[in-house]
């Protein structure tokens, strides 16, 4: 594909184009950044600006190149074996590289691509029928009843749920959690979530376990003195990518995700990984929850556990007793504290905020062990 050309095949809501500029104005009259970005992509600029959703720190701008941006499409398609006239739902951010990437996907796949508004509840009123979409945790808790709807669903932006993947286990959405970033150009390594993705074997040519991701094509892995994830994708970037993911390397091509070492919390000398708290707690917690660390003056740092839901003495009394009889915790994971908030704070692509909802938390209001 060359960079001022899109395949002939590619629909946007319906609406076939034989040139650029049919393209740039039938985006000018219903998406501000949908046209924005396309003016960009078609111009003679080798690389496009992409924001970083800020969940793990401050927001920033990187520049990724318009061919790598293709391959990281190709790489897509091949990996799903998805081809031209596939129908696809857009109904991610445009102002982030997912909901970018879905663009460049139709465009160079030849798609008939669909965008709609970027909400919570991305099927809600929808009818239409979809080979492929792609969502954050937060639309496909919100989606489950309509999952019927998408064929192919990857998912990226957050942690799946153990609550969550049992809802979906037996949907007929074959669906795929992915792993990457922004510097990646959005995922690079695929993981199987549900009974039916396990056995579709006409959606996905490649061989993957459900518990690990697989890597995409042409794409090294390794890790480093912390037991951090090293990326060495050189179609997608021409940079190594060292991330702060601690991973298990099952083998060249395959790894288990453990955490965030930057969310490592050290308490009285003993190192508490969240992720792995989390799962334990999710068997018992059914609201969006996480745990952290706040300062302490004997332990240094105290785990504690916020849950998005109105403050309820009785629930906490209960939760209490239910974490205390959790056998797969240790005393070390057992949290401190509970604090309930109404609302976490979230990025626009939906990622939970951990930092600034802690700093939603009113002490006076928690519950204490």
């Amino acid at each position: 594909m060359i960079l001022d050309k899109f395949h002939k095949d590619f629909r946007l809501n319906g609406t076939s184009f034989s040139s650029v500029d049919e393209i740039l104005g039938y985006t000018s009259s219903f998406s501000d950044e949908i046209h924005q970005f396309l003016t960009i992509w078609f111009s003679d600029q080798a690389w496009v600006v992409v924001k970083t959703s800020g969940s793990t720190g401050i927001p920033k701008e990187i520049k990724l190149e318009k061919r790598q941006m293709i391959n990281s499409a190709l790489a897509t398609g091949n990996f799903f074996d998805i081809k031209e006239n596939t129908t696809a739902l857009l109904c991610l951010p445009t102002d982030y590289i997912a909901g970018k990437m879905m663009l460049i996907r139709a465009l160079t796949l030849g798609w008939h691509l669909d965008v709609v508004k970027a909400t919570s509840f991305p099927l809600r009123g929808i009818k239409k029928h979809y080979d492929f979409s792609a969502m954050v945790p937060l639309q496909l808790e919100n989606s489950i009843k309509e999952l019927h709807q998408i064929k192919t669903l990857i998912v990226g932006g957050g942690v799946v749920s153990v609550n969550l993947k049992d809802k979906i286990k037996d949907t007929t959405c074959a669906i795929f959690a992915t792993y990457g970033m922004t510097e990646t150009i959005t995922h690079i390594a695929i993981k199987k979530l549900n009974n039916n993705s396990l056995s579709s074997v006409s959606v996905i040519k490649q061989p993957i376990y459900k518990e690990y991701y697989k890597t995409l094509p042409d794409v090294e892995i390794y890790i480093d003195s912390r037991g951090c994830l090293v990326i060495h994708a050189p179609k997608v970037s021409n940079e190594v990518v060292f991330t702060n993911d601690r991973v298990r390397l099952i083998s060249d091509h395959q790894f288990e995700w453990l955490g965030r070492v930057d969310n490592v919390i050290n308490s009285g000398g003993v190192k508490l990984h969240p992720e792995e708290i989390e799962e334990k707690l999710a068997k018992i917690i059914r609201n969006r929850f996480f745990v952290t660390g706040i300062p302490d003056e004997q332990l240094g740092e105290k785990l504690v556990l916020l849950i998005e839901q109105v403050d309820s003495c009785d629930i906490s009394k209960f939760l209490k007793l239910e974490i205390a009889e959790l056998k797969t915790l240790s005393k070390f994971e057992i949290p401190k504290e509970i604090y309930f908030v109404d609302k976490f704070i979230e990025t626009k692509t939906k990622k939970i905020q951990r930092k600034k909802t802690l700093d939603l938390v009113n002490y006076s209001t928690k519950f204490k062990r």
